[in-house]
């Protein structure tokens, strides 16, 4: 089963339920437009699939806003799209890399530069593998504390 359109939309679910809003179509669309707005990587390309990024092709939106305003389990409404687009399936979350306990030296350039990608930050300038490090050593007592203070090699 698609685990990110479940979780993404599961997460979704219950912040609206916490946030006490009204389920309605129009409102549940809202906030699902407000959470697509903040949605990084895949779960940002699953909101474009939905039609929730305002550079999307389809509207599905109401795909989504009309069964949950009506509290069907997301895992239905994820079974209905996966009919309606194949690719909302497709997208799976990356391997998670523990910050923790990964020796940097060892990952590839592409997955040093997906770790700054999540944290929303770029590295400019950056030509080698050991500026990509250097940047992720310098911001993750920012964005991954718990990481950072783990790690003796820091």
């Amino acid at each position: 089963m698609d685990k990110m359109c479940v979780t993404f939309l599961g997460r979704f679910y219950q912040s609206l339920k916490d946030k006490d809003v009204e389920f309605t179509p129009a409102n549940v669309e809202k906030e699902l437009l407000k959470s697509c707005k903040e949605a990084k990587g895949k779960e940002n390309r699953l909101c474009y699939y939905l039609g929730a990024t305002s550079d999307a092709a389809t509207k599905m939106v109401n795909e989504v806003s009309k069964p949950l305003s009506h509290h069907i389990p997301v895992e239905k409404i994820c079974e209905k799209l996966k009919k309606k687009d194949s690719q909302i399936c497709e997208l799976k979350y990356d391997k998670q890399i523990d910050l923790s306990t990964v020796d940097l030296k060892k990952l590839r350039v592409k997955e040093l530069k997906k770790i700054l990608d999540d944290w929303g930050e770029t590295c400019k300038g950056c030509a080698e593998k050991s500026d990509y490090i250097r940047k992720i050593n310098e911001l993750m007592p920012k964005y991954a504390p718990k990481a950072a203070s783990s790690r003796t090699d820091l």
